[in-house]
């Protein structure tokens, strides 16, 4: 199990991340830029360059060290635009790009595995699946989630109309005048945390949180303030 590790991770998602490898006998692969965290860059400050340099990047070279042919994730195409755009079986050239012209067409569930030397493969076996179509799998099956997804009281601050968890508030850039409150909040899409907006929420169990999502109004990536229409071209140059 690879994790690209931006440095700026929740960790709640971190602990949860080591358990979820132990108890089921994985291999964890933890890749970072240390580079760029010895250079500080950071979502605050570094926009799109932050995301180029503590995800692609550190992503890429896992990749290329790991001799993979095939790496798994769980992006689905009502996430995204761009995302939209991606076959189950996508193709990235020998620099990890992605050119979405050149994808190779699915049709009836036909799947092409055939790669050139160099190239490799990323496979979304979720990508036509709905939000609503993952927690309802989540709640037959009783799967286990990182508890961020569950409502609990959390310090929010107030930010761009978003609510920014502060996961550390040593490493926060605080604006004049800002300071944190308790709400009671919960996240439908996790990402760094000083870029990934929570949402008021009551609901605690799994079974509360499938059904919220069923009546939600706007899309769950909503939540990631760093996406900025931006998003195909990080792909395009080797983000997942």
């Amino acid at each position: 199990m690879l994790h690209i590790d931006s440095t700026w991770e929740f960790a709640e998602v971190l602990a949860f991340r080591d358990a979820f490898a132990q108890q089921h006998g994985f291999d964890l692969i933890v890749h970072a830029n240390e580079e760029g965290r010895a250079q500080a860059i950071n979502p605050f400050d570094h926009g799109d360059f932050y995301t180029t340099a503590m995800r692609t990047e550190p992503l890429k070279r896992a990749l290329s060290e790991g001799g993979f042919d095939a790496v798994f994730g769980g992006a689905r195409r009502d996430e995204e635009a761009s995302r939209a755009k991606e076959r189950i079986v996508s193709i990235r050239n020998a620099n990890h790009g992605w050119e979405p012209r050149l994808q190779r067409p699915e049709l009836w569930r036909c799947f092409n595995w055939q790669i050139a030397p160099g190239e490799s493969m990323r496979v979304f076996p979720l990508s036509n699946w709905t939000e609503q179509d993952l927690w309802t799998y989540i709640v037959l099956r009783g799967i286990e989630l990182a508890p961020l997804y569950l409502a609990k009281e959390r310090d929010v601050v107030l930010r761009d109309g978003m609510r920014i968890v502060v996961d550390d508030p040593t490493r926060m850039r605080w604006q004049p005048g800002e300071g944190t409150r308790r709400e009671t909040v919960r996240f439908r899409t996790l990402g760094c945390w000083p870029v990934t907006a929570a949402q008021p929420s009551e609901a605690t169990s799994i079974a509360q949180v499938a059904l919220e999502t069923l009546s939600a109004q706007t899309s769950e990536r909503r939540g990631r303030m760093g996406d900025g229409g931006s998003l195909e071209r990080q792909k395009r140059d080797g983000y997942f």
